[in-house]
């Protein structure tokens, strides 16, 4: 099995098609096991849902032709389907929507991108900022924090962007939506998503 596509993304609905969350597709493939949940796959202009059993069938016939938006993993003697969006068949709440303070979802916030010189660089080439500094009573939040380089956090130092005479390229905000989920809009294989989903922007 490939940890890569076990850790990708599935979009979560409630009862009533509501999309509620999004967890990996190891938790979607015990969710569809326990018949907890079932399978909405978008299939010629339409939607149409697939219990455990109904979607291994599927699979293996659409495994003989793959597309490329496609992900399988391998089972015993044949190929699962990965599905993009499962219904939850008995949850019909609406969890109170927050999105998460943490390292991930910040540098999402800011697409990885430093923010004062505008160097977009991997994660482990990054780090996170206190545009107002602890030292000065800045405190930890959204508002307060910028993705930054390792050399742009060398020059700014316990300083104000102000005192090291550096420009912040944007405002720092609280984002509406969860950044990771924003970022997973961008990749073709969750276009089925926007249909679930407002607006990003």
């Amino acid at each position: 099995m490939s940890q890569s596509v076990l850790d990708t993304n599935v979009l979560v609905l409630n009862r009533f098609y509501m999309a509620i969350r999004v967890v990996n597709v190891r938790r979607t493939f015990t969710l569809l096991y326990r018949e907890c949940a079932e399978v909405i796959c978008h299939d010629d202009d339409q939607y149409v849902s697939y219990d455990f059993e109904s979607w291994c069938e599927l699979s293996q016939i659409t495994s003989l032709e793959k597309q490329p938006d496609e992900d399988y993993i391998r089972a015993v003697g044949f190929e699962l389907r990965v599905p993009r969006i499962v219904r939850l068949t008995r949850f019909d709440r609406m969890p109170v929507q927050t999105v998460r303070f943490n390292r991930r979802n910040l540098f999402a916030r800011d697409e990885n991108q430093c923010q004062y010189c505008g160097r977009k660089e991997p994660t482990n080439k990054l780090s996170l900022d206190h545009v107002i500094p602890r030292s000065h009573g800045g405190p930890t939040t959204w508002e307060n924090i910028v993705c930054c380089c390792l050399k742009c956090n060398s020059r700014k130092g316990g300083r104000t962007p102000q005192q090291a005479r550096m420009q912040l390229l944007s405002r720092p905000v609280k984002p509406r939506f969860n950044p990771m989920l924003a970022q997973s809009m961008e990749d073709p294989r969750y276009e089925c998503w926007k249909t679930f989903l407002p607006a990003m922007s």
